[in-house]
């Protein structure tokens, strides 16, 4: 019996109809490979299957949490590789998780769970990039820069691809922090596709009392009569900046200004951002924290329209404090990652996730809205010298909901100590053909780069099985 299958969802078999056959094997005489055919004929497939996903929120937990105290727990592992946390059932009897995580553990049932997604990426920026962007960067480089070169964030193609109707609201929103270690993470804007395409970025905490959008307001004296006839004065502006040769934030930035006044024309913009349309109640279940305050924002923006909303768990890849920071657990300075999980992370995981599921789901969201919860990568199976945990990206798990996926339903298998997948392995290029196909995208579609080269935006393949 295969792993993946649970007692909470039933098998989906993908076939092929004949048709699809006959047209694929027909362009192969043409000289199409095996590999094109085999994409042609899921493609073909995949028209059956109606996008359900409107929406995604992407919650990227920077730094890498832990599969085997999570997700993928190995309660028979020896002493050097099991967590000291034991497992909880959950609504789903196939599924347990870390015993730290009783309300999650209540909603499992609406959670696809892969606990086989693997790469070679050892190093945050190379990792965070590839997970951002469904690409792998040329090397392993802990310095990786964002560079005009590399491929564009998730949200950025959605917004080139299949941007929002409204055009007075933004495509791709993220917020509240730049992620970098050391330097900047690439995969976090548009690069290439220019900066019309870059998210609306927030660099806010939507945990302030005094939480605001300037963007979203006029300054002192200035009425959008003035600013309106500005409007010639800004375009000469915006062509000078156009001389420049692909500079990444000449790109486009006519459309971005235009955007931008459109959104000052709109109340229905302002109301999406306003965190106090909502009620103290509320907002205490989603945690008062940077994080929890951010899902509800994002649930927000779903609401109003907005089709893709990062969050970003934290600025730093963190993992020494029981306050702030990321998932990047060594252990260094004398400080110990289960404590800090049991304090900070999985408290603010716990709160957080559920609500921001039930939430979505009273609302009746849930199904049009595509919720992905991962990092870059897992940590390492066996604890360190430091009782803690490194960078572990040969196997981890990543969690999906809502948008069309299956729940309760596990899909992949790792082995006996957590450190290999044994079973439907998935690569970050087949997330990616995933999120695409999920929100009404070929995964096969094409984007231009700045040397006038089609690009695809997935060279992996939808799995197929995680699909409702």
């Amino acid at each position: 019996m295969k792993r993946r299958s649970t007692a909470c969802s039933s098998f989906h078999q993908t076939t092929f109809p004949r048709r699809a056959l006959l047209r694929a094997g027909g362009m192969g005489l043409l000289g199409m490979t095996m590999p094109k055919i085999l994409q042609a004929r899921a493609w073909e497939e995949s028209r059956k299957v109606a996008p359900k996903a409107k929406n995604v929120i992407f919650l990227f937990q920077f730094g890498g949490p832990s599969h085997v105290d999570m997700f993928d727990m190995k309660p028979d592992a020896p002493s050097e590789y099991r967590s000291p946390h034991g497992q909880r059932r959950t609504s789903c009897p196939d599924i347990e998780i870390n015993e730290r995580l009783p309300e999650l553990a209540r909603l499992m049932d609406e959670v696809t769970v892969i606990r086989s997604v693997h790469h070679k990426m050892k190093n945050h920026n190379s990792a965070a990039y590839y997970a951002l962007s469904g690409h792998a960067p040329a090397t392993d480089d802990q310095r990786l820069r964002d560079t005009i070169d590399l491929y564009p964030a998730y949200g950025s193609v959605v917004d080139h691809l299949a941007p929002s109707r409204d055009t007075a609201l933004p495509t791709f929103v993220s917020y509240p922090h730049h992620i970098g270690d050391g330097s900047r993470t690439p995969g976090q804007f548009a690069s290439f596709l220019g900066k019309r395409h870059d998210p609306l970025f927030i660099p806010r905490d939507p945990n302030k009392e005094d939480f605001k959008i300037p963007e979203l307001s006029l300054p002192e004296g200035l009425t959008l009569d003035r600013l309106q006839s500005r409007r010639g004065l800004q375009q000469i502006i915006d062509q000078q900046a156009h001389l420049l040769d692909h500079a990444a934030e000449a790109q486009g930035l006519d459309d971005y200004y235009t955007k931008a006044l459109s959104m000052l024309h709109s109340p229905k913009v302002r109301k999406a951002f306003d965190l106090s349309q909502e009620s103290s109640a509320l907002r205490d279940r989603y945690g008062r924290t940077t994080y929890g305050q951010g899902c509800l924002l994002a649930r927000r923006l779903v609401e109003h329209g907005v089709k893709f909303s990062t969050v970003y768990f934290s600025r730093s890849i963190g993992g020494r404090s029981k306050t702030d920071g990321g998932w990047d657990t060594h252990g260094f300075d004398n400080t110990r990652m289960f404590p800090i999980i049991e304090d900070y992370h999985l408290p603010i995981t716990d709160q957080t996730l559920p609500t921001l599921l039930t939430d979505l789901k009273m609302r009746g969201l849930l199904d049009e809205t595509l919720v992905i919860w991962m990092g870059e990568f897992g940590r390492t199976p066996k604890i360190n010298k430091n009782a803690s945990r490194d960078h572990w990206p040969q196997c981890y798990s990543v969690l999906l909901a809502g948008g069309g996926v299956k729940r309760g339903y596990i899909y992949g298998a790792s082995d006996k100590l957590g450190e290999h997948p044994i079973e439907d392995p998935v690569t970050p290029e087949d997330l990616a053909a995933t999120i695409y196909q999920l929100i009404g995208i070929d995964p096969n579609a094409m984007i231009i780069d700045t040397q006038d080269r089609p690009l695809p935006i997935s060279s992996g393949k939808p799995i197929w099985d995680v699909i409702a």
